[in-house]
């Protein structure tokens, strides 16, 4: 019996996990493993666990440090290197919000604090290229997206940009043909966002403008069409490239 497939899944928080990305692998009989970030806050060498050249998707999802917290969080730093190994093999691999801010830092460019948090629901506004790739699912006329972060990038040397919004320009990228970050959170739920609710309220307490009960009565307009493309968009991209 040939060996299941697996997909490596780096996750920061425990409530920010592939939402509606899990039933799609799930469908197609593939394994998710989780590794724990915090697990390798002590030994961050031992995310070489991890096989950089694997055809085996990874994924690195999102969180509220910053990719410049490496001396607080020293496994950062391995993250980064195994994403520099992968873009260097062009191994399918994709980053969501923290997850692309350390792809863009691993090919070169400079990620920084933001003029404004955007944690909200936006609407993409997709480039030619983005039009033509599987995030066309994602466009403002199909559904809103969710955003949460005060921090942007430069788009990378060689990059290809896919998305942007009003506040970012720089919201998502292709580099080569099987890395693609993505600032925003197409995997998010309706359920899984009460978590966000309690386990952000530092920091929505803490932003002008927002509030739990605006961002409830958004994500209870917005999610559930949202679970849907991001289920279609995710299965066409992971189609592709692996």
């Amino acid at each position: 019996m040939a060996n299941k497939k697996v997909v490596n899944v780096i996750r920061h928080l425990a409530f920010e996990d592939l939402g509606s990305f899990a039933p799609v692998l799930q469908a197609k009989n593939i394994e998710i493993n989780y590794i724990e970030a915090a697990d390798f806050a002590l030994k961050p060498d031992e995310l070489s666990q991890v096989d950089a050249l694997s055809d085996e998707l990874l994924v690195i999802l999102g969180g509220p440090i910053s990719v410049n917290d490496g001396e607080m969080f020293p496994f950062l730093g391995a993250e980064l290197d195994l994403l520099k190994q992968r873009i260097a093999a062009d191994r399918p691999t994709l980053g969501i919000c923290l997850g692309a801010q350390l792809i863009a830092a691993a090919l070169g460019a400079t990620v920084y604090s933001g003029n404004t948090k955007e944690i909200g629901w936006y609407p993409l506004d997709l480039t030619e290229a983005g039009k033509s790739s599987p995030l066309r699912y994602l466009g403002s006329e199909h559904c809103s997206m969710l955003h949460w972060h005060g921090e942007t990038f430069d788009l990378p040397d060689g990059a290809v940009l896919l998305a942007s919004t009003e506040r970012y320009e720089n919201q998502a990228f292709r580099y080569g043909k099987n890395i693609l970050a993505l600032q925003f959170h197409p995997e998010i739920t309706q359920r899984g966002m009460e978590k966000w609710f309690i386990g952000h309220i530092g920091e929505i307490m803490q932003t002008e403008g927002i509030s739990v009960m605006q961002l409830r009565k958004d994500t209870q307009q917005f999610a559930n069409q949202l679970e849907m493309q991001g289920e279609l968009f995710f299965n066409s991209w992971f189609n592709e490239v692996v």
